[in-house]
């Protein structure tokens, strides 16, 4: 059995066999958890998405190492856990500052396991700007949110049907056309993970009318493991949670979106996050993807272009370390001419850390004209670091220009002799050149004051 998604947008088909045992449990226990939405309207829209996922969860199997989209990511040690459903809870304001960013002090939507936190929230944008929780949605809103919540392609995927299936709240940020929005918007997704296990499963809905533009910040962390006291971490150890996030965004014609992610979970959570993004014609996004943290996490970007003359840009950042497994799936379907795209994705790998990186650039016949380039270039810091990579290219256009490649290396020995000639010690030379291998990167960000935070978090 297996779940079958094509890059081009019309064509999503599931091929499904039945599963009775761990996702089984995991899909009963989550829709065990109720809507926060108290609109009628809404509640009825939700409950038949949340429907139609179930089922083709219901009709789905737990993927393993069997899978060629899971080759080199085993799930087993998620299989092993007992997870309950995310508890209500909400951290005070000040426990959170350290993750606040100033440029976004009147753009902030927060969300604790999932859930809408008005209280640790502040936006003060333009009224005809959209930043809120499904259920905070203007009623002119509310008959157009079933155009795109829940329908772009990869929806199917079996973790993002899993999320759909159990949708009860959704971060909604939608910008009318012409509008440009100065301010970068941040949402911040926390999880108050325990002693006991928890699963939580936060959506995010993005629409870009036509001539818009925005900034976005998703930001996923942990708050007892970076802002308790110490004490209580003594007490109950680095929390084990599940994040299985989805995020869609949808951008209309000419409309521009700078989209920075950030997973920064407890070093043993698992992450599971999908980004699945449809572009129109002369629209532009970039995306700075930066993974930190969990134990073990995926993130799986989509990218279906669906006009001529779209612009795509994908920028990654893998920094891991002990036994964590950080694995990135990109695809990206150009299926119309004149379309550009440029990715590059770096990992840095210490101790018997384990990166995959899997991209995948479709250029079909119509898509003439096409300019493409990916490189994935990793950094091992550790004889028993590992990387996994392939690059892919499947073109079936006659007038194209693509390239693709990776790169594996390591530190080289002579320019930290020579750095340490220079007066630095053996760590500071070795940070100099991690840091520099990073930010090129790092750079893309356009937050100043959250480039800065993951500079120092790069240092080793």
């Amino acid at each position: 059995m297996s779940i079958q998604v094509t890059p081009n947008l019309n064509q999503v088909s599931v091929v499904s066999s039945v599963d009775t045992g761990f996702l089984a449990e995991l899909l009963s226990l989550c829709q065990t958890q109720s809507s926060v939405v108290q609109e009628p309207e809404l509640i009825s829209l939700l409950q038949a998405i949340r429907d139609r996922a179930a089922a083709i969860v219901q009709q789905s199997k737990f993927p393993t190492t069997r899978d060629e989209e899971w080759r080199f990511t085993d799930l087993s040690a998620l299989k092993s856990v007992n997870f309950q459903v995310a508890p209500s809870s909400t951290p005070n304001l000040t426990a959170l500052e350290s993750l606040l960013l100033p440029e976004a002090d009147c753009s902030r939507l927060v969300f604790v396991n999932g859930v809408y936190a008005p209280d640790l929230s502040a936006v003060a944008l333009p009224d005809n700007v959209i930043v809120s929780n499904l259920d905070g949605l203007p009623p002119t809103y509310r008959s157009r949110i079933e155009n795109y919540l829940a329908q772009v392609p990869g929806t199917q995927e079996v973790f993002t049907a899993l999320n759909t299936a159990a949708i009860a709240d959704v971060a909604v940020v939608w910008i009318p056309k012409n509008i440009v929005v100065e301010k970068p918007i941040h949402l911040l997704f926390i999880s108050t993970a325990s002693n006991t296990p928890i699963i939580s499963q936060p959506r995010c809905l993005v629409v870009a009318e036509s001539n818009s533009s925005v900034t976005l910040i998703e930001d996923y962390f942990n708050q007892m493991t970076n802002l308790e006291a110490e004490e209580s971490e003594a007490e109950v150890g680095e929390p084990v949670y599940f994040t299985n996030a989805v995020t869609e965004i949808w951008l209309a014609e000419n409309a521009q979106v700078n989209h920075t992610r950030i997973e920064r979970d407890s070093p043993e959570a698992f992450h599971i996050g999908k980004s699945a993004i449809a572009q129109a014609r002369d629209s532009r996004y970039t995306c700075n993807a930066i993974t930190l943290g969990a134990k073990l996490s995926r993130h799986n970007l989509e990218i279906f272009q669906t006009g001529e003359q779209t612009q795509t840009i994908l920028n990654g950042l893998t920094k891991i370390a002990g036994n964590q497994l950080a694995d990135t799936h990109s695809t990206l379907a150009l299926n119309h001419p004149y379309g550009t795209s440029h990715q590059q994705h770096k990992c840095i790998v210490g101790d018997r850390a384990h990166a995959v990186f899997n991209g995948k650039i479709f250029v079909p016949k119509p898509a003439q004209q096409t300019d493409a380039a990916q490189l994935n270039r990793n950094l091992l810091l550790s004889p028993k670091a590992r990387v996994d990579t392939k690059p892919q290219l499947e073109i079936t256009a006659d007038n194209v220009k693509c390239a693709h490649g990776a790169t594996v290396s390591q530190l080289d020995d002579e320019e930290v002799f020579y750095l340490q000639s220079r007066g630095l010690n053996a760590t500071d030379a070795r940070n100099l050149l991690v840091n520099a291998f990073a930010a090129e990167i790092i750079n893309q960000i356009p937050i100043p004051s959250l480039k800065q935070t993951l500079t120092k978090t790069i240092n080793l």
